[in-house]
C-alpha cells in the first residue's frame, strides 16, 4: 500500500502547498499519471505517480501546506485493502546517530485521516520523522561545512553516512545545501496604531524561504562592496547597431543581455569570483552558471543560464527571456534554478541608479546593475554630457578579497566599454 508523499522539488524546499488534486478517490492510477499540482517556494509543479493501483484515500485537502516527506494519500494495489500494510523488517534502533525533522507542518489543519496517518507512521500522535543514519564524526563535519546529510548517500553499514561520505560529497551536493540556520533573533512586532487600517498578509512559501536564506546570508557571510561607474556610451552604440543590423531577424538585444554576457566573460578571465565557500576549502568553478534575479509576484527567483560564457548574445537574450516568462508563470523545473555560480541583479529598468545586493549563498559574489544615467562628466579639461552606469559587486570575504574583486570589476569595465569583445 504505497503512500503518496510530498516530494522535495527544490534544494530549498521544506514544505509545499497542495494546490489541486488531479485525481479523486476511487480513480485508477497508472505510472506517470499526474496526481496533483504542488506549489513550492519557487514554482508550481505537477506530481507524478510512481505506483499503479487505485487512489484509496486523500489525507490533505486542497490548499493544505505539508512538509517534505509527509503523507498526502494512499494508493492500493490489486487485492489490497485500506489499512493493510506489508510486514516490514524490524528497524534497527538509531538513537543518537540520526538526524530527524518533523514531516508534517503546522499551518492549515490537516484532515482527521492525515492526523491518523501521521500517528500510524510515527507510532503516536506526533508527526513521523525522516531519519538519516550517520556517525558522530560525519555529523560534525557536515555541520561545519553546511552540508545536509539527506543529500549524501551513505556507504557505511546499512547505508549509514560516515565521515568518508561527507568528505567526498559531490560538489553539487555540497554547495547546493542551504546555509545552517541563522542564530535566532527576536522579532520586533509592530504596535497596532489606533484608527489606522491594516492588512495582515500571511507569508507565502517563497517569501518565507527568502526571509530565512537572506537573513542567514547577511548574518553569516562577511559582505563587502565595491562600486564602479562605467562609460555606457559604447554599449549604447553597440546595441543600436546590433539591433538595426538584425531587425529583419526579429533580434532585439537589451542592455541586460549585454551586461549578463559581460559578467560571464569577465568571470572566466578572473575565476576567483566564480567560486563558493565549502567549510575547509573553496570551490572554484571552471564554467559560469549565471543566476539571474527575476522579480515575480511573491518575491524573486534566480533561474540559471548554464555555461553562459560559451553563449552568444542572441543565445543569452533568448535564454533569459524564456526563463523570465516561465518564472512568472511558475513553470520552471527544479534543475533550472539550481547550481548557479554567480548572480546578477539588474534594477536599471526601475530607474535605480545604484544599489547593493545580498550574496546569494553558497555563491561568493553578486553583481548589482543600475540604470544608465545622463550626467555631466569630465573629459580632460572639459565638461561634457555623458552616459554612465553604476555596477556594485557584493562579495563573500571568506572567498574573495578586495583586490580580487577590484581586478574582476576592472575586467568587467573593459568589456562593457568595448562591447565588440563579446563578439569574439
Amino acid at each position: 500500500m504505497p503512500e503518496i508523499t510530498m516530494p522535495k522539488l527544490s534544494d530549498t524546499m521544506t514544505e509545499g502547498t497542495l494546490l489541486r488534486w488531479c485525481k479523486k478517490i476511487g480513480d485508477k492510477i497508472e505510472v506517470g499519471d499526474i496526481l496533483a499540482e504542488v506549489e513550492t517556494d519557487k514554482a508550481t509543479m505537477e506530481m507524478e505517480a510512481f505506483e499503479e493501483g487505485t487512489l484509496a484515500d486523500i489525507f490533505v485537502e486542497e490548499g493544505g501546506k505539508v512538509l517534505v516527506g509527509a503523507a498526502l494519500g494512499v494508493i492500493l494495489g490489486d487485492g489490497e485493502k485500506l489499512g493493510e500494510r506489508k510486514a516490514a523488517a524490524p528497524a534497527a534502533p538509531v538513537p543518537e546517530t540520526s538526524v530527524s525533522r518533523p514531516a508534517v507542518s503546522s499551518g492549515r489543519p490537516l484532515t482527521p485521516r492525515a492526523r491518523a496517518a501521521a500517528a500510524r507512521a510515527g507510532g503516536g500522535v506526533a508527526a513521523p520523522d525522516v531519519r538519516v543514519k550517520s556517525s558522530p564524526l560525519a555529523r560534525k563535519i557536515a555541520a561545519s561545512r553546511g552540508i545536509r546529510l539527506e543529500n549524501i548517500k551513505g556507504t557505511g553499514p546499512g547505508g549509514r553516512v560516515i565521515a568518508f561520505d561527507v568528505e567526498n560529497a559531490p560538489v553539487g551536493s555540497r554547495v547546493s545545501a542551504p546555509l545552517a540556520t541563522a542564530t535566532p533573533v527576536a522579532t520586533i512586532l509592530p504596535t497596532p496604531i489606533a484608527g489606522m487600517p491594516e492588512t495582515k498578509i500571511p507569508l507565502s512559501g517563497m517569501r518565507r524561504v527568502i526571509a530565512e536564506r537572506l537573513l542567514a546570508s547577511k548574518t553569516q557571510i562577511p559582505h563587502f562592496y565595491l562600486s564602479i561607474e562605467i562609460n555606457a556610451a559604447p554599449m549604447m552604440a553597440f546595441r543600436k547597431e546590433l539591433n538595426e543590423a538584425n531587425a529583419e531577424k526579429g533580434v532585439k538585444i537589451t542592455f541586460n543581455d549585454i551586461a549578463l554576457s559581460a559578467v560571464a566573460r569577465a568571470a572566466m578571465l578572473k575565476p576567483k569570483v566564480n567560486a563558493a565557500f565549502a567549510g575547509d576549502s573553496i570551490v572554484q568553478y571552471g564554467s559560469v552558471n549565471l543566476s539571474v534575479a527575476i522579480a515575480v509576484e511573491d518575491g524573486l527567483v534566480t533561474p540559471v543560464i548554464r555555461d553562459a560564457q560559451t553563449l552568444s548574445l542572441v543565445q543569452i537574450s533568448a535564454a533569459v527571456k524564456d526563463l523570465a516568462t516561465r518564472a512568472r508563470d511558475k513553470k520552471l523545473k527544479p534543475e533550472e534554478y539550481a547550481g548557479g555560480t554567480i548572480t546578477v541583479s539588474n534594477l536599471g529598468s526601475y530607474g535605480i541608479e545604484q544599489f547593493c545586493a545580498i550574496v546569494n549563498p553558497p555563491q561568493a559574489a553578486i553583481l548589482a546593475i543600475g540604470a544608465i544615467i545622463k550626467k555631466p562628466v569630465v573629459n580632460g579639461d572639459e565638461i561634457e554630457i555623458g552616459h554612465r552606469m553604476s555596477i556594485t559587486i557584493s562579495g563573500d570575504h571568506r572567498v574573495v578579497d578586495g583586490a580580487v574583486a577590484a581586478e574582476y570589476m576592472g575586467a568587467l569595465r573593459k568589456i562593457l566599454e568595448a562591447p565588440a569583445l563579446l563578439l569574439l
